[in-house]
């Protein structure tokens, strides 16, 4: 019995890259997955190719069309929409191996405490070569994201922690979700095999974040998650977020 895995793929005029990313799914050696796509409000002809994917392939990939609203919107609606026990967002123009998605299930299968699965990962297009992932702890995800947005996790741990969180439309969005998802317990797993492949090209979101962006992040962070913060760095994020330990370490002395 293998339990059904929903790919959640939200797209943004992301229509040269699509095919390529729902194919590596295709690909997958797992046997039993869906493919949700939430087009989300593209000006491009994303549309068509997705609607063209799901017509060659009916019964395994479903679309979904939105208003532009932000990619965690657009996730939280195809998840909603999803029937899997496990879930895997997937973004448009990046592409996973064809061995990942049954690694990670094994992972889940074996221990009911694992609540994220992720794994090595490469970055290609405009930029390639490995990328170097910081090893996980929750004292390190409170800094920092070490976790691509591309990992797996069960949908009952996405009910449990509200979702994406929607206001977030200027990215950082899957950073808070770990922490909300994770801040409560639970174990992660990095598969020892490269199983995401992050695109890198203009306008890559990661690469045009800015200061406010961080800013804003970081304010957000700070008001939903305080309690965990403390628990981890003593207290709230700073900028620079790599001094947010010993800033609040000193400040515990006035």
């Amino acid at each position: 019995m293998f339990p059904l895995v929903s790919i959640i793929i939200p797209c943004y005029n992301q229509a040269l890259f699509l095919e390529e990313a729902v194919d590596s799914v295709l690909s997958s050696t797992y046997p039993n997955f869906e493919i949700i796509i939430v087009d989300d409000g593209s000006h491009d002809h994303s549309a068509k190719v997705a609607l063209k994917v799901h017509q060659k392939y009916p019964e395994i990939i479903h679309v979904i069309m939105q208003e532009n609203a932000g990619p965690s919107k657009a996730r939280n609606v195809g998840i909603k929409a999803a029937r899997g026990k496990y879930i895997l967002p997937l973004d448009g123009d990046d592409k996973i191996s064809k061995d990942y998605i049954k690694e990670a299930v094994d992972i889940f299968e074996k221990n009911e405490e694992v609540k994220v699965v992720y794994s090595e990962a490469n970055k290609f297009g405009n930029k390639s070569g490995h990328w170097q992932l910081k090893p996980f702890s929750k004292k390190a995800l409170a800094l920092d994201n070490m976790i691509f947005v591309s990992a797996l996790y069960k949908k009952s741990d996405w009910e449990k922690c509200g979702g994406y969180d929607t206001r977030m439309t200027w990215g950082w969005e899957d950073w808070e979700f770990w922490i909300n998802m994770l801040k409560s317990g639970g174990e992660v797993v990095k598969l020892p095999i490269t199983g995401f492949y992050y695109r890198i090209r203009e306008g890559s979101r990661r690469k045009s974040t800015d200061k406010e962006a961080k800013q804003k992040t970081i304010e957000l962070i700070n008001e939903k998650h305080i309690d965990f913060l403390k628990e981890q760095i003593g207290g709230p994020l700073r900028n620079p977020r790599s001094w947010s330990e010993v800033i609040n370490k000193v400040s515990g002395w006035f």
